[in-house]
């Protein structure tokens, strides 16, 4: 399996269908499973392998601390986040052991960022993605109630857009819904490289460096030009230079 596998524990039926659609959009995510009360969770986790519990807290009977406190007695519990509208059980959550405490509603930025750590507490060699960046080498795409997988061979440049980014293809644009931060981590070990805080460009679709009407550096791609701060511009001018001593620039 390529992703993880996640439990998603709420009482509150709409809170529950949020959370577990925010991770289905979750490129790091590859099953996503809902339970409606502690419960029912501690059953499905006894009879099934979870890499992470997103977990509610205030729910009736047996509440989310206390099934933490439960799951944390496995001998292979899996990795707990909390998602919850309060913030005055932090240090209970974080002293159970849980590696995130996310407050309702929850922003893709934070999600993302939840996800990390989860992957970050599984031992190497768990049965998930055998490599992080070849999970992320093709993202789903929603539209109009239909899925389809851009390939990361096939994006040109990346445009950050708040909590999602623009994948700019020489067949148009398709937005997904993932920091432009995150999206870095995955794929500038991929041929990406940050050129501007709101850019990523494809190394081999950079065609040529020009400037724009005010001084500035553009990398000019298929698909459109990017913006180069100065920052950047001298990593990505000697990364070109590599790339074309090695023949591998002009997609």
């Amino acid at each position: 399996m390529t992703g993880l596998r996640v439990l998603a524990v709420d009482d509150v039926p709409p809170a529950l269908e949020d959370i577990c659609q925010l991770l289905r959009e979750a490129p790091e995510v590859a099953e996503v499973t809902g339970a409606g009360d502690s419960l029912t969770a501690l059953r499905m986790i006894q009879s099934e392998r979870f890499d992470a519990v997103f977990l509610d807290i205030s729910m009736p009977g047996l509440d989310g601390l206390e099934l933490a406190g439960l799951l944390a007695k496995l001998s292979e519990p899996p990795v707990i986040v909390f998602v919850t509208a309060h913030d005055g059980h932090a240090v209970t959550a974080y002293g159970i052991g849980a590696v995130d405490y996310l407050l309702k509603p929850v922003r893709a930025e934070r999600l993302s960022a939840a996800l990390g750590k989860v992957l970050r507490m599984l031992p190497a060699g768990a049965p998930r993605s055998p490599a992080l960046a070849d999970a992320l080498a093709a993202l789903p795409v929603e539209s109009r109630g239909r899925t389809r997988y851009v390939r990361r061979s096939e994006v040109l440049f990346v445009e950050a857009q708040g909590d999602y980014v623009k994948l700019h293809t020489r067949g148009g644009v398709h937005v997904v819904r993932m920091p432009i931060s995150r999206l870095a981590e995955y794929w500038e070990g991929s041929g990406f490289v940050r050129v501007h805080r709101g850019y990523l460009v494809a190394l081999d679709a950079v065609r040529e460096l020009r400037s724009d009407s005010v001084g500035g550096l553009l990398a000019h791609t298929a698909a459109g030009d990017v913006p180069v701060s100065r920052r950047h511009a001298r990593e990505l001018r000697e990364r070109l230079l590599r790339a074309a001593q090695r023949s591998e620039l002009g997609r």
